[in-house]
């Protein structure tokens, strides 16, 4: 099979399209034909040495992948091949076929593409877990996203919209922060022009967010704790620019505030099983109803791996990166 491997560390010209051998499944996987892959910051971060596979996975990026199941191994009785499904990966999903649990497959909601279905598991599972169940966000209360028009964030503003919050975003440009009110967001705030905790206390009268999403740490992190409200909860996903920080923690305590984080990749399959089975039940209706839908910025075939990667550093982009085989 065609494959994208990472030579060395580096920028991403690192990125070289080869031939490997094809993988067999083993117990409780399947093989899938891949028709389409997600391209997420973490597969940036890998190609830069900076986010290595959990032991055990593939060293070959990409968390995300949709296709028909071309082979599944012993004990597999929720798929069988010829199936058409989205799948959340360790790794490998930059490839002509890759190996997932069975558990990390989902159905594809009808009505969706294959590059479509292929930006579903990786960014909605995140976004599931880390606003409503690790963040705890509930109607009627304030969310604010960081890199709102980002895919994780385009996916985040729309879900909390819709689950009845009100929902704040920062992003880099008025296109972008128009971007982020069109899908859902009650106020976008142009980072490089304002501070966003300031404006956050204006928009919510002093009481601030209940909710923050945030992948950029660095400075961010003081500002969030700042612009909480009182039994906020802050859930960090990404240091973009970076973990190590300096803080004045005594509103944390003053404010009641939870500051949590998580990763995906490194999860059981049964918490992976388990986050996409609630998907398949509470969010999927709402794909196939129009209520959220998926947005993706641009396409590459598999071959230009490393030019999807470099559109992705330019943060250009207002929704997800798809590679395509």
């Amino acid at each position: 099979m065609k494959t994208v491997l990472i030579r060395e560390p580096g920028a991403p010209d690192a990125l070289s399209l080869v031939d490997a051998p094809t993988p067999e499944p083993k117990a409780d996987e399947v093989l899938i034909e891949v028709a389409a892959a997600g391209v997420n910051r973490p597969d940036v971060l890998q190609r830069q040495g900076l986010y290595p596979p959990p032991p055990g996975a593939s060293n070959i990026p990409g968390l995300e992948v949709s296709g028909r199941i071309a082979a599944v191994g012993a004990g597999v009785t929720r798929w069988k091949a010829g199936d058409t499904v989205a799948a959340l990966t360790s790794g490998g999903g930059y490839a002509e076929f890759a190996i997932a649990q069975e558990g990390s497959c989902l159905r594809v909601p009808k009505g969706l593409s294959v590059e479509e279905a292929a930006c579903l598991p990786e960014t909605f599972m995140t976004v599931w877990h880390n606003v409503f169940e690790r963040g705890a966000l509930k109607a009627g209360e304030c969310f604010l996203v960081h890199g709102g028009s980002s895919g994780i964030g385009s996916t985040a503003i729309q879900l909390a919209n819709h689950f009845g919050a009100r929902v704040f975003a920062t992003a880099g440009s008025d296109e972008k922060c128009a971007y982020c009110e069109s899908l859902g967001a009650e106020a976008a705030i142009n980072y490089r022009t304002k501070n966003f905790a300031e404006e956050i206390k204006t928009l919510t009268c002093g009481k601030g967010v209940n909710v923050i999403l945030d992948m950029v740490g660095g400075s961010y992190i003081q500002d969030d704790i700042r612009c909480a409200a009182e039994d906020g909860r802050i859930v960090q996903i990404a240091f973009l620019k970076g973990a190590k920080v300096e803080v004045n923690l005594m509103p944390i305590m003053l404010k009641r505030l939870t500051l949590t984080g998580s990763t995906l990749r490194p999860r059981s399959p049964e918490f992976k099983a388990h986050l996409a089975r609630a998907l398949e039940e509470k969010v999927w209706p709402l794909i196939e109803s129009g209520a959220v839908r998926v947005v993706i910025d641009k396409t590459f075939p598999l071959a230009e791996a490393a030019e999807a990667h470099r559109h992705m550093e330019t943060n250009a982009h207002m929704g997800k990166i798809v590679l395509t085989i």
